[in-house]
């Protein structure tokens, strides 16, 4: 290698040691683990492939990764759809010295504590919480919506709301990456808004688009804290079985098993999104 590279090659060994220390050697270790068995705090590390053969057949464990999926989908869809809207609106209405401004506010309920904001949505949703005495309060309803709160809809709610800020930004980014003459062009030829969003605007956010979901989406399908706080037993994911598996059970096999599972049930359905996605780009 010539002078620049092993400079370059010593700038990034650092990062590349720190990733595979915190990231890699972790990974494997779950991975290992997975083919493993244990009896109470005995672990035997002869491979074997048991604990795939109960994760797969287990019918609890397939609904639970598939609620999993089903909610971290649904998170996603209202998170990006309600973080476009902002975003389009801060790219292209405010003025380009408060955009700065938008930003900061964005970022506020980054200040407070996760379980913080989890425990707030469950004042709001509770029986007799805010929304509820609301309603009362206005002559809407007669008794409070027992339906608010410990099911998979407080779960969408409250993890929309914890990652709304990671969608907005990417999307934001790419909005402001757009040359703005080409809306004026469309505009020029015949294109109303409508149709300039969608054969113009859309098409070129959507590497933005692309990353507030795999940002929003990845996370929430591992998401354990918020099922176990406003989900109840409707609302449990699978990140509440591996907790369970590793904590509660002492069965770190199983639960090691039940997170390469979920890893490559997410790896899937990220990598068939993002072609999907280019393929819908080259179309256009």
């Amino acid at each position: 290698m010539d002078t620049e590279a092993r400079r370059g090659l010593l700038l990034i060994s650092p990062t590349a040691l720190y990733a595979v220390a915190l990231l890699a050697m972790p990974l494997a270790a779950v991975l290992a683990i997975s083919f493993a068995t244990q009896d109470f705090l005995t672990i035997d590390w002869t491979p074997t492939l048991a604990n795939y053969a109960e994760a797969t057949g287990e019918p609890l464990y397939r609904q639970l990764l598939l609620r999993s999926v089903l909610i971290a989908g649904a998170v996603t869809l209202v998170t990006v759809l309600l973080a476009f809207p902002v975003a389009y609106y801060v790219s292209f209405y405010v003025a380009p010295s408060r955009k700065s401004l938008w930003l900061f506010l964005i970022t506020i309920p980054f200040w407070t504590s996760y379980l913080i904001r989890v425990f707030l949505w469950k004042v709001i949703l509770g029986f007799n919480g805010v929304f509820n005495t609301s309603l009362q309060g206005l002559g809407i309803v007669e008794e409070p919506l027992s339906f608010l709160l410990y099911n998979a809809n407080a779960v969408v709610i409250t993890l929309a709301h914890a990652f709304a800020p990671f969608a907005i930004l990417p999307i934001f980014v790419s909005l402001e990456r757009i040359d703005r003459s080409l809306l004026e062009a469309a505009r020029d030829l015949g294109e109303t808004y409508l149709t300039t969003f969608f054969r113009v605007t859309l098409p070129l956010a959507m590497p933005g688009v692309t990353a507030a979901v795999l940002i929003v989406f990845i996370p929430t399908i591992g998401d354990y804290v918020t099922p176990r706080l406003v989900g109840g037993p409707d609302g449990l994911m699978i990140a509440n079985m591996i907790q369970t598996q590793f904590l509660r059970l002492n069965n770190a096999p199983l639960g090691a098993t039940l997170a390469v599972l979920s890893m490559l049930t997410v790896g899937l359905i990220s990598i068939a999104f993002v072609l999907l996605t280019r393929r819908w780009g080259r179309t256009q």
